[in-house]
């Protein structure tokens, strides 16, 4: 049986195993990585032999590092083994799409669904709707791409309203405040100056990985899409994507208990920072980690770095999706998007429930 996993900004880790009564029996591991001395891929492997074919992918990735430990004290690898581009990790999650219970990108079908604009609280719920129908085997891994119709602030799951919305600038500039799914920061959104994006995915895409480490793994499409429309970015923190001159985007989960998993992202385009500035509240604490004392420089919008239409761009970031993965454009459904209406008013344009931390 055999798995692989490419690092997001290392390297490919292949494993080869074998299994017997639900043990492992052997295993190779290759790759385009480094490792030194070379005695210690022999190491790594030897871990994996006799451990249950059950065994999670944190479990797998200690009993790789407490064997390299013990061969260092032992004598085997004096000084110890350096690993880059991978990690014990990386082998362990390798392992687990070997084994079955991971899979990576190319054993799914994706579908693409770009329709016309709704309002930004219909748009949340169809987030929640999508990810729901994958968790109970009624659609397949989606990319969607929001279009909306009014100004929005759609905020987090767990923040307070009152902390992140000046409401007399929200009136004046007639924005509308949405409480989506997942955590994560507050999205001052106008129709033309984001561009957003909710892929959804089985649980097992990203099995083994760290909540943190899901973000860079779900977002390496998307740097690899914005090189395409010539635009260097790099995973900034736990869930931004930044360009040297600044933060281009921020990105927020959410996980289902029936195995699937929400991962969307917003990406200035042209974005209005003065009138952010005048409808979000941007505290000094918010800000203390960033490497800036204002949130108008924090913000590096693509339009200023490509030159290029927003519809070109979104246009340009679907083909770099379809020429990684199997893909096939597809539509909502009537059920869904019935769900998605009965969610607006019973939950994302309910006042209630967008108050719900005050």
């Amino acid at each position: 049986m055999h798995g692989e996993y490419k690092v997001p900004g290392g390297k490919l880790v292949a494993v080869d195993v074998e299994v017997d009564g639900g043990i492992l029996t052997s295993a190779s591991v290759s790759g385009d990585f480094f490792l030194e001395p070379d005695e210690a891929l022999a190491v790594i492997e030897r871990a994996l032999v006799g451990q249950p074919d059950t065994t999670r992918a944190s479990e797998l990735a200690a009993s790789i590092d407490a064997a390299l430990a013990a061969a260092e004290a032992d004598g085997e690898l004096p000084g110890g083994a350096t690993m880059v581009g991978f990690d014990a990790e990386s082998v362990a999650i390798a392992v687990r799409r070997a084994l079955g219970h991971a899979t990576g990108w190319h054993d799914h079908s994706f579908e693409l669904i770009h329709e016309a604009p709704q309002t930004a609280a219909f748009n949340a719920a169809l987030d929640q709707v999508l990810t729901e129908e994958l968790a109970a085997g009624r659609r397949g891994p989606t990319l969607r791409f929001w279009e909306w119709v009014e100004p929005a602030v759609v905020i987090g799951s767990f923040q307070s309203l009152r902390n992140e919305v000046d409401p007399e600038g929200a009136a004046r500039h007639g924005v509308t405040v949405v409480r989506r799914i997942s955590g994560g920061g507050a999205m001052f959104m106008e129709a033309g100056n984001c561009i957003t994006f909710a892929l959804v995915v089985p649980a097992s895409l990203v099995d083994g990985l760290t909540f943190e480490q899901s973000y860079a793994f779900l977002n390496d499409w998307v740097l690899g899409a914005l090189a395409d429309v010539g635009v260097k970015a790099t995973i900034s923190g736990l869930n931004d994507i930044a360009s040297p001159a600044g933060k281009l985007a921020g990105s927020a989960q959410k996980r289902l208990a029936g195995g699937a998993v929400l991962h969307h992202v917003t990406m200035a385009y042209d974005i209005d920072a003065d009138k952010m500035l005048e409808v979000l509240r941007i505290g000094r604490e918010k800000l203390s980690d960033k490497g800036t004392t204002s949130a108008n420089k924090r913000v590096d919008p693509v339009r200023s770095q490509t030159g290029m239409p927003r519809e070109q761009v979104i246009e340009a970031f679907k083909e770099s999706f379809r020429a990684r993965y199997r893909t096939v454009d597809s539509t909502l459904t009537p059920a869904e998007l019935e769900r998605a209406q009965e969610l607006v008013a019973t939950k994302f344009a309910d006042p209630e429930s967008t108050a719900r931390v005050p």
